[in-house]
């Protein structure tokens, strides 16, 4: 059965592309297309699609706000089709916490040669999205959105801190799920590398975001920090994030080799340098999204003596990634999403203490 796909996009041209592109695909089709969303409305109801692909600038209303009706009365998966911008980036983070599941960039320049360049990753995302598990949410403004009190302890040990290592990994509803987690970390929680799978442009906002939301500091790596308690980094889209050492110290590295698993960053490449040089001092937390990127890196890690956790399935958007990390045997503990911090909190009391160094 095909995956009925519902374009809205104000541009013509853009409406045109994206449905030859999805048409070309067997398991696919665009049921119809829309030039903004009142008229989305009603062909809603009309073909009950699977999937919308939705753009954000339109005319007669905005896409984030049309988005933000559709989550609250008829939730369904979405893909926003967005420019990069530094404006759009912005929003785009706002679009992935109102519902969607994912997003594409839009060309700014040769747009022809541009979609059809993005095509298979256009289709990859609708493919994911028909498969996401939307979940009732209530819709936050953007001004609620303040920094949380975390109810897990302060971890009250620098040793603990210094020393050990929270090495995440995500893709497609990995927005959400890391925020999710990270808002819950103590202000003292050892250092957390991330990568999340996200294009150049859109990391940094990310990083952003999640700083003014959390107790500890956030922010986009760039290459030769000192990996500190109390601060997380996020994996640049352009480069993969990696550990390594000076001397005593954790560092971060970036690298600007091919993609791997077809991403960059790629998870893959950040867990199997945190299993050579931190080992058994790693916590690794695996979540939500597409694929098995991960999966091989994560099994390295617990071969190096790490501990790892992994989401479950029923709190996952896409179960691809923690299922894959499972069912390589990589997974120590599976657990809902909201519990995770705690677990991890709760292991790092238990075990923080033993055997710290490499």
């Amino acid at each position: 059965m095909k995956i009925k796909v519902l374009v809205i996009d104000d541009s013509a041209l853009i409406r045109s592309l994206l449905s030859e592109i999805i048409n070309s695909e067997p398991d696919m089709e665009v049921v119809a297309t829309a030039p903004d969303p009142i008229i989305a409305r009603d062909l809603i109801k009309q073909t009950n699609p699977d999937v919308l692909t939705l753009d954000i600038e339109m005319p007669k209303m905005d896409g984030l706000d049309f988005l933000e009706r559709l989550m609250r009365l008829r939730p369904m998966p979405v893909v926003m089709v967005s420019t990069l911008t530094e404006r759009g980036s912005e929003i785009t983070m706002r679009a992935l916490e109102l519902g969607a599941v994912d997003f594409v960039t839009k060309p700014k320049l040769a747009i022809i040669d541009g979609i059809r360049e993005y095509s298979d990753l256009i289709v990859d995302k609708i493919r994911a999205a028909a498969q996401a598990k939307i979940f009732a949410r209530t819709i936050e403004s953007s001004k609620s959105l303040t920094p949380t009190k975390s109810t897990l302890p302060m971890v009250g040990n620098n040793l603990i801190s210094s020393e050990k290592l929270i090495i995440i990994g995500a893709s497609t509803g990995g927005t959400e799920a890391i925020k999710a987690f990270l808002m819950q970390m103590p202000s003292d929680c050892p250092g957390i590398l991330i990568t999340q799978h996200m294009p150049p442009g859109f990391t940094n906002s990310f990083a952003k975001r999640l700083d003014g939301l959390c107790k500890i500091s956030v922010s986009e790596a760039q290459g030769g920090e000192r990996i500190l308690p109390g601060h997380a980094f996020v994996a640049p889209g352009h480069s993969h994030l990696q550990l390594t050492r000076s001397g005593a110290n954790y560092m971060t590295k970036l690298d600007d080799g091919e993609p791997v698993n077809r991403h960059k960053p790629s998870v893959d490449v950040l867990f199997e340098s945190a299993a050579t040089y931190a080992g058994k001092n790693c916590i690794g937390v695996i979540l939500t999204g597409m694929g098995k990127d991960g999966a091989a890196g994560m099994l390295k890690m617990k071969e190096a003596g790490a501990y790892n956790f992994a989401q479950d399935e029923a709190t996952c958007v896409v179960f691809g990634m923690p299922k894959e990390a499972i069912a390589a045997g990589g997974v120590d503990d599976v657990g809902p999403l909201d519990e995770l911090p705690h677990r991890v909190m709760d292991h790092l009391a238990r075990y923080g203490t033993r055997s710290l160094r490499v």
